[in-house]
């Protein structure tokens, strides 16, 4: 899961998604296109509205994706049209190109519509990207469970 600076929308897609796979079985993680929060955690609203919903994201630390991060991971989603497109200048090839998908692709296909960025948003945006996400990732969950067991 990747956003712009992984402190809001990321953290939360990985907390959501992970929640919904068995744990012994898949690995879900996320990163964020700049640097500025590396090592940070999650901004404290999308703690909150994770918590409200019984999933802890608190643990989480920042971190920036990179190269090795096409080796790690079978299926790379992004936020928004701005993270697809600095996540496809560092791909080295066509299959690493291939994993990576805008998120809200999978309820809109080729609508590339964006998950807005909360941080500087309305006061309930926390809750609105939350709902959007805990919808996509059901789909995305079903999809990787069927696929992968």
């Amino acid at each position: 899961m990747v956003c712009l600076g992984n402190i809001c929308r990321s953290p939360l897609a990985e907390g959501i998604l992970a929640a919904k796979l068995p744990k012994n079985k898949f690995t879900v993680d996320s990163a964020g296109t700049g640097s500025w929060h590396i090592g940070h955690s999650p901004d404290e609203r999308s703690i909150a509205v994770a918590k409200k919903n019984k999933i802890s994201i608190s643990n989480q630390k920042g971190r920036q994706f990179t190269t090795t991060d096409f080796d790690a991971f079978d299926y790379i989603y992004v936020m928004d049209n701005s993270n697809y497109e600095d996540v496809i200048q560092l791909a080295k090839n066509q299959q690493q190109k291939e994993k990576v998908q805008l998120i809200l692709n999978e309820l809109f296909p080729n609508e590339k519509v964006d998950v807005p960025d909360p941080y500087f948003g309305l006061p309930n945006g926390f809750e609105i990207v939350y709902n959007m996400l805990d919808e996509v990732c059901e789909i995305i969950a079903k999809k990787i469970i069927a696929k992968h067991t």
